[in-house]
């Protein structure tokens, strides 16, 4: 596959690190040289400097053979022109763009994108992205990670295991035992900085973050086996009143469980903007790493903080603050992933990456074969994928022990029908059904091949 990117930021970067792992012909466009050069010094990716959306520079870059056109800079009107030429001059199959403004991806104006007008086939929010994310947080408080597939019938959560953990140095193979009817598989465990797919003989250790899919009606009990006391979330504080820190508000108010929300907003033109907009909300305007203003707004009494600035350090430090008033989770919005390993010595529960939340959305609509559903896991070091079993894969009619999988790759739950499996060595795959796997980075090209072989399917 033939895939133009423009933007070798953050985002660029990771996609065309992803897609160009992977065998296909990758070409990198940014009007930044030193992002282009990042790019093909450590990535076996192509490089053209110049503006994305001008016709001469995507022909340069091939788009006049592309498969596919990621536009991914910084600015919408960009990725929205960008779109647009390579549509219109070079007749690209596909265009997906990441668009940041809200008054373009309000409903009203969904026509915008049709393809006699905005030709976009796929449009990415990251706001809405990371929105999403810290709800799925604040809906599993002692998960780290989480994510939901197969329609919502299966949950994936990240948890790291305690002292308190009453299955800790015990094989996995037993778990099945002790809890005949738990619908838990663990796919991955991060031990010493290093995620792997665990063997059935494997035991968990006090320290390991392990990473687990469960049916959603077993979430709470799947908490419990593993060391955590699940409680109702009633007071939440969100520290920044923004896109993202708005569209959780609003989200919160009309959900049926009734979270009493309060946000604190720096930023007095923002703050008024979130008070008019939002109903039950109280809006605080003042500096979210104000300990008075902290106070004011309840911290110590909030069964959660969630901080979403757009600064890192802003949404570390009111974070490590609100913990030490007396809230027992805390969330924060980083987009720094170096900053990640600092999160457990600051006693931070969970923290969202806006950027590892785009890449999945964006992976997701990219896979070759039925894949459903793409979930980018860690700094990119594994990949949860939902994905349709079609007639043409290898592992069609198999039963699960004799599909010969990489070592990194796991089955998570599967979906016959209606009804989801919980996965077994005697369980048989079918022409059908819908497969979640856990797959490490370096063996998804072989987990694609393994979900489809014939070209019809791309």
């Amino acid at each position: 596959m033939k895939v133009i990117i423009c933007g070798a930021g953050q985002v660029g970067w990771q996609i065309a690190r992803h897609l160009s792992g992977e065998n296909n012909d990758v070409t990198v466009v940014d009007n930044n040289p030193e992002l282009v050069r990042r790019a093909t010094d450590t990535l076996d990716v192509q490089g053209i400097s110049g503006f994305a959306s001008y016709p001469d520079v995507l022909d340069r870059a091939g788009a006049r053979d592309a498969d596919m056109v990621i536009a991914a800079t910084y600015s919408d009107e960009v990725n929205m022109v960008t779109c647009q030429v390579a549509h219109s001059v070079f007749s690209v199959p596909r265009k997906i763009a990441r668009l940041r403004s809200q008054s373009y991806l309000d409903v009203l104006y969904s026509d915008l994108y049709r393809r006699d007008h905005m030709p976009i086939d796929v449009v990415i929010s990251p706001e809405l992205e990371v929105a999403d994310a810290a709800l799925k947080r604040l809906a599993t408080p002692k998960a780290f990670d989480a994510e939901t597939f197969l329609g919502g019938k299966v949950q994936m959560l990240g948890l790291t295991l305690d002292d308190d953990c009453p299955v800790v140095n015990t094989p996995l193979r037993q778990l099945t035992d002790l809890f005949s009817t738990l619908s838990a598989v663990v796919v991955g465990v991060r031990r010493g900085g290093t995620l792997i797919a665990p063997e059935p003989g494997d035991q968990l250790f006090v320290g390991d973050d392990i990473y687990v899919f469960t049916l959603a009606e077993d979430v709470n009990r799947t908490m419990e086996v593993f060391g955590k006391k699940v409680k109702k979330q009633e007071r939440a504080v969100i520290v920044g009143g923004g896109n993202v820190g708005l569209m959780v508000a609003q989200r919160l108010e009309a959900s049926a469980s009734r979270v009493r929300t309060k946000i604190i907003e720096r930023d007095r033109k923002v703050a008024e903007r979130a008070a008019e907009t939002l109903e039950r909300t109280i809006v605080l305007n003042g500096d979210g790493m104000d300990v008075a203003l902290l106070a004011e707004a309840g911290v110590d009494r909030a069964d959660a903080v969630l901080a979403v600035t757009d600064d890192d350090k802003t949404n570390m430090l009111a974070s490590v603050r609100s913990k030490s008033a007396g809230c027992p989770l805390a969330i924060a919005l980083i987009n720094d992933p170096t900053l990640a390993p600092l999160m457990t010595p600051l006693e931070i529960d969970a923290f969202i990456n806006p950027r590892a939340t785009t890449v999945s959305s964006i992976l997701r609509h990219i896979r070759h074969g039925r894949v459903k559903d793409v979930y980018s896991v860690g700094d990119t070091e594994a990949e949860i994928i939902e994905a349709e079993v079609l007639s043409t894969s290898p592992i069609a009619g198999e039963m699960v022990r004799d599909i010969d999988f990489p070592e990194g790759v796991l089955i998570g739950a599967i979906l016959k029908g209606q009804e989801v499996v919980k996965p077994k060595g005697g369980t048989r795959i079918n022409e059908g059904d819908v497969i979640v796997l856990f797959s490490l980075t370096a063996d998804v090209p072989e987990v694609e091949r393994l979900l489809q072989v014939s070209i019809d399917f791309f």
